[in-house]
């Protein structure tokens, strides 16, 4: 069983930053691939971005794609996204999610943990 706790969400306005992070506990952090998914009010559930076990490959959604980074410090156990240029389409919950493959995927369905969520709202 993984724990996945999200912070850092919150109230910014257009063109703002801020920084998600997720804290994993109760399995081996670095045995897992992790991804970062929203939902907005109304909406499917989207992938935002990926990254595999070490690091060392990640992948996002087109919408984000050059405004986001997503990073892990595994000694921390902990996942991090950075987003900038933010957009009020940006608002959604965010959740953090572990996959038990050290590749990065996609698939909100190769995820078997995941976390409670944080809201983020972005003003206009």
């Amino acid at each position: 069983q993984v724990q996945l706790v999200e912070s850092g969400g919150g109230l910014v306005q257009a063109g703002g930053s801020m920084r998600l992070s997720c804290a994993a506990s109760g399995h081996t952090f670095s045995n897992y691939a992790m991804g970062w998914f929203r939902q907005a009010p109304g909406k499917e559930r989207e992938f935002v971005a990926a990254i595999s076990y070490n690091g060392g490959a990640t992948n996002y959604a087109g919408s984000v794609k050059g405004r986001f980074t997503i990073s892990r410090d595994n000694a921390k156990n902990t996942v991090y996204l950075q987003m900038n240029s933010l957009k009020p389409e940006d608002t959604a919950v965010y959740c953090c999610a572990a996959a038990p493959t050290p590749l990065t995927t996609m698939n909100r369905y190769n995820y078997r943990y995941w976390g409670q969520g944080t809201q983020v709202t972005v003003s206009s």
